[in-house]
């Protein structure tokens, strides 16, 4: 399997970058996420999980901009983790129209809210900083089609674990994929509340 279903540009990309075959997790895991499944991803490092997430939020969104609020959340344990993730997004959509943004707790949420209300399609931040937006209706879910999880396994910590819960009380609908080195019980427990009939891609 190649990577030729995606959308043209990120053929483009992926030429440009000179990754001409999927690995293994991503033969099994891209066309399970196209699909629109809620998805536990579980890998090891080096795998392939983050090309995995950047393709599958870009597919979702046709690599276009539409609207104003934000069709794509990535959730990230920390803004050192946010920016990373920022450049890459940014190396695969600067030929796009669309709108990456990153908020963080070091940026005043004031600033977050007036800069999110002039339009973003993908909003990386952490859950903690995301419920805070929510509480000060600083963001909208109306448009949100798919929201991940980078790297799960930071949400053992307390208070992003509950902001977890929290947020997705707020959306109305969306894909929920989780990628993570080590499905705990804890993660497990989404399956309960948010990711009903989620698919297992193990790896």
């Amino acid at each position: 399997m190649s990577f030729k279903k995606l959308h043209p540009h990120l053929l483009e990309v992926l030429e440009h970058l000179s990754i001409e075959t999927p690995t293994p997790f991503q033969k099994s895991s891209i066309p399970v996420i196209k699909s629109g499944a809620n998805a536990f991803c579980i890998a090891p490092n080096n795998s392939g999980k983050t090309t995995t997430l950047l393709l599958t939020t870009l597919q979702k969104l046709k690599c276009e901009a539409a609207g104003n609020a934000p069709r794509a959340v990535v959730l990230v344990e920390n803004k050192e983790r946010a920016m990373e993730l920022y450049r890459t997004f940014l190396a695969y959509t600067k030929q796009t129209s669309l709108r990456v943004y990153v908020g963080y707790k070091e940026l005043h949420i004031d600033v977050q809210k007036s800069e999110i209300f002039e339009g973003i399609d993908i909003l990386i931040t952490t859950p903690t900083n995301l419920y805070k937006l929510f509480l000060l209706n600083g963001v909208s879910t109306a448009q949100l089609l798919i929201c991940s999880i980078d790297d799960g396994d930071f949400l053992k910590q307390r208070s992003e674990y509950n902001a977890m819960l929290a947020v997705t009380q707020s959306i109305r609908k969306c894909q929920y994929v989780l990628y993570t080195e080590h499905l705990t019980p804890m993660l497990e427990r989404f399956e309960d509340h948010f990711m009903e009939r989620a698919k297992y891609i193990k790896n």
